[in-house]
């Protein structure tokens, strides 16, 4: 017998004890549960943790996979073969993965550098391109650093690699001129730079002018106690709200947007990824790295905290929800594809595929909802605030 049947049953006993000595019962209620107003959690291991296993780990990762893709990029302008062409296609795919993951913290010095528009600028300036590929040549990294962020980093060299993406992503070696070649080349070389930069602000901090390095972030981040986090509450609040923002961001833009209100209003102009028809991925991706901070996990890391411990200290039930309603989003973001593994741009102008698209988006919402409204208030009862 559990511990709320024994208190139900002294209750019951109680309440005829006072019938029997002739008290009225009929204002006698059970007091209902006390809310805790506060509740406890030592929140140091999970900040460290999502520092050093999810944050820092996702943009090691992220460098490292830039820097095969430079070097694919090299190779493909020393050897153009089918077969380099390919190599290179999938090394963009698989530098994309952690970058869209870690949307999910988009925070710190990816911000403070501007990280984010140097390497993820969309739309593509296309007409720009274009007209740089006719007119100049003699393209290089030097080059390329001086110029607008939309003809440079992930899309252009997505746009390059396969093609505009219409008809399909399969662009031929022989479509890929020796300029856009040198162009896509140079801007790798470009990319690998940011994404190191990055890289090493968490963890050895930004150089001045004179070539010295300032705090490092991850520093600053853990020690909660400076003029970015004034205490760990503020890391925390930072951490959920990253969340919340890419959430928001993919159900209410990345996918809303090209979707459009009705089948008329689809505008394929708007889908991000639609080169090399990665969308889908994208957006799964984005929401795994939503689930990568609420578990503490990255790359299949086990047993280590995250958002998900830290809430179900304070509402066991509201952790499992959140954790069902983040897996629920990702799953439904991924059958957008159908049987036939059919691409976002064409999905929006799709009826069947349409449905699958709401069900998607609704998903979101639901999400965003219990993050927004339940997370956000547990944050508030934390009593290490």
């Amino acid at each position: 017998m559990n511990k709320n049947v024994k208190l139900s049953a002294l209750a019951a006993a109680t309440t005829l004890a006072l019938a029997a000595c002739g008290g009225s019962s009929s204002s006698d209620t059970t007091p209902a549960p006390v809310e805790p107003t506060t509740f406890d959690f030592d929140a140091t291991a999970m900040i460290e943790n999502l520092n050093d296993g999810v944050i820092v780990a996702g943009y090691n990762d992220l460098s490292n996979k830039s820097l095969a893709l430079y070097e694919a990029t090299v190779a493909l302008v020393n050897e153009p073969t089918a077969q380099s062409l390919v190599t290179a296609q999938q090394a963009w795919v698989d530098a994309r993965k952690p970058w869209e993951q870690g949307e999910s913290h988009i925070f710190g010095p990816v911000d403070q550098l501007s990280i984010d528009p140097h390497l993820d600028s969309w739309p593509l300036a296309t007409s720009d391109l274009t007209r740089v590929l006719s007119d100049v040549s003699n393209i290089d990294a030097a080059f390329i650093s001086q110029m607008n962020d939309n003809v440079q980093g992930y899309h252009t060299m997505e746009y390059l690699l396969f093609g505009d993406g219409v008809a399909d992503n399969q662009k031929a070696i022989d479509e890929l001129t020796a300029q856009e070649r040198d162009y896509l080349m140079a801007t790798a070389e470009i990319f690998k730079g940011y994404t190191g930069e990055l890289a090493s602000a968490w963890t050895q901090g930004v150089a001045d002018d004179d070539g010295n390095l300032g705090t490092p972030y991850e520093t600053t981040f853990k020690s909660a106690n400076n003029d970015i986090y004034s205490s760990q509450l503020a890391v925390i609040e930072e951490l959920v709200n990253g969340m919340i923002g890419i959430v928001d961001e993919v159900g209410n833009g990345k996918i809303a947007d090209p979707f459009g209100g009705s089948l008329a209003q689809a505008d394929t102009s708007l889908v991000e990824s639609q080169y090399s028809w990665n969308s889908l991925t994208d957006f799964a991706d984005n929401i795994k790295g939503v689930l990568n901070v609420y578990q503490g996990e990255f790359e299949g890391n086990a047993d280590a905290q995250g958002i998900y411990d830290f809430v179900a200290a304070g509402d066991q039930a509201l952790a499992d929800r959140v954790l069902t309603e983040i897996e629920t989003a990702i799953t439904d973001i991924e059958a957008i594809a159908g049987d036939n593994n059919m691409p976002f741009r064409m999905a929006i102008s799709d009826e069947n595929a349409r449905v699958r698209i709401q069900a998607a988006v609704d998903s979101l919402a639901v999400l965003q909802t219990s993050l927004e409204a339940d997370v956000v208030a547990l944050v508030g009862k934390w009593s290490g605030k």
